[in-house]
């Protein structure tokens, strides 16, 4: 055996990778914490948009989401984006009927054991950041203590840093569980986003097969006819894009925007998530500032004209 071969196992390089790279990423996340709110939101429009953001004169929709970061930042947004708290938003405006049932929640991830999920199937996820959750149909198929270690993970980390939307600063991490809505064929129902502006429904986004590769989004005006644009998201090189095939609206399609406007009133722009689950709507979340504002509209000219409807003249404007 040659003296210089290297006898190393791929697990022994793999641990002395990570033992490098985490301080390396520790360091780099105290650094970003030093970029002023402005320039970090800035250099991060540029990378995803490919041109400068104009923060003293916003014309399209993505530069306005990201001024609105900056300049519209109040109590009641931390609240509506606190995945627990707003459910007392919903409740003060619209009534308890439209919430996921609440089965549990904790600030202690030791507590997520099989013992507290009484109920079945649900949905475990964070109250605090953007992402995902777990979804529990048999407790002995769930490996807890991974779900645990992620859960801990999960409530250290402050998605301010990393995103700059205000509202999620100082939100208090919990966790909770919820119901899993499922259609009549077991499925997830499909996913109405409501966006508003200055309080009235202007589109509507429809996500369907989420988490497939059959994973669309159509757009829609306030009187469900097709928009002429599409304002898709991506995991990896699949991006969202409309389907070929129409959709009908909800049942309850007034009733959704009569919902939306109520709980879009005090904003100047909100998402309103909705899951229409046979013929029932059940609330989803309040969102600020829609993937971000780093996605492009397109046709580009939709981006502008969008822009142009959502009016931010009553906010004063810091120099």
């Amino acid at each position: 055996m040659s003296a210089n071969k290297n006898t190393s196992s791929p697990i022994t390089q793999a641990s002395f990778g990570q033992y490098v790279m985490r301080p390396l990423r520790s360091l780099l996340g105290c650094f970003i914490k030093y970029i002023p709110d402005k320039y970090y939101i800035q250099i991060k429009f540029r990378y995803h948009m490919g041109y400068s953001l104009d923060l003293k004169n916003p014309k399209t929709l993505n530069e306005k989401i990201n001024w609105l970061k900056l300049h519209d930042r109040t109590a009641l947004h931390t609240q509506c984006s606190d995945k627990y708290e707003v459910r007392k938003f919903v409740i003060e405006k619209i009534g308890e009927e439209f919430l996921v049932p609440l089965y549990f929640q904790t600030e202690d991830p030791n507590q997520i054991i099989p013992e507290n999920i009484t109920m079945t199937p649900c949905i475990i996820k964070t109250n605090h950041d953007s992402g995902g959750g777990v979804f529990v149909y048999d407790k002995n198929k769930i490996d807890w203590a991974a779900v645990q270690n992620s859960l801990g993970e999960r409530m250290k980390h402050n998605y301010f840093w990393s995103s700059r939307e205000w509202q999620y600063k100082n939100i208090k991490p919990r966790i909770i569980v919820e119901k899993l809505l499922q259609d009549s064929n077991g499925k997830i129902p499909n996913d109405y986003k409501v966006h508003c502006f200055n309080g009235k429904v202007r589109m509507i986004s429809v996500d369907v097969g989420r988490n497939t590769e059959e994973h669309h989004r159509n757009w829609y005006s306030n009187k469900w006819e097709r928009e002429p644009y599409k304002w898709s998201s991506h995991k990896g090189k699949k991006f969202t894009d409309p389907s070929e095939n129409d959709l009908d609206p909800p049942k309850n399609f007034e009733l959704m925007k009569s919902l939306s406007e109520k709980l879009a009133a005090p904003f100047n722009y909100a998402r309103i998530d909705w899951y229409d689950v046979n013929g029932q709507l059940f609330f989803g979340e309040v969102t600020f500032h829609h993937d971000g504002g780093y996605l492009p509209i397109l046709p580009k000219i939709w981006d502008e004209k969008l822009g142009q409807e959502l009016n931010l003249k009553h906010i004063e404007k810091e120099s």
